[in-house]
């Protein structure tokens, strides 16, 4: 079934085969926003969820990992740094801002993204100044480089050196 093709009327009325409740018990905004908490619910509680276990191969000495997508790894670790901040109220006790430009850039990369300097610094979270002076540090260290925007002489994008892509592919495989 396409939910995409129905309207809010045909979800409210199949809402409660999905959801197992008997019609007009509550309102259909009630019941949609309850079924909407829930599955939200089950998304989050998903995102908790440990990695599966390595599943054995009946005694060969190969042991199978679920393959994982490293810009997806690298895009959770983002939120889970972001998330500590949140949690701790206090953006300043947990400041590495060339490990957040680094993911960042990463995810943007694998993602066929280009970032501008300027998104860039603010996905580091610390204030721009010192956002630019990490930004030059990666750039003489190899591991970024900046590109015009030839459409915009006011902007400029940066990326991921080759170096720096494949030292974070190893990093991400070997966690």
């Amino acid at each position: 079934m396409n939910w995409t093709d129905r309207n809010p009327a045909a979800l409210a009325s199949a809402a409660p085969q999905i959801w197992k409740e008997p019609e007009g018990t509550q309102p259909v905004n009630q019941r949609l926003r309850t079924l909407a908490q829930s599955l939200l619910n089950a998304a989050i509680e998903l995102e908790k969820a440990p990695p599966a276990a390595p599943v054995d191969d009946g005694g060969a000495g190969i042991v199978a990992r679920p393959k994982s997508d490293p810009a997806e790894q690298a895009q959770q670790l983002y939120r889970e740094r972001r998330r500590r901040i949140e949690a701790f109220g206090d953006d300043t006790l947990f400041g590495e801002p060339a490990w957040d430009i680094l993911l960042d850039l990463f995810v943007a990369g694998e993602r066929g993204k280009r970032v501008a300097v300027t998104s860039a610094c603010i996905g580091s979270g610390v204030p721009s100044t010192t956002a630019l002076r990490w930004l030059n540090v990666l750039e003489v260290r190899g591991m970024v480089e900046r590109e015009d925007d030839n459409h915009d002489a006011r902007r400029s994008f940066v990326r991921l050196t080759a170096k720096a892509r494949a030292m974070m592919l190893e990093y991400f495989a070997s966690l």
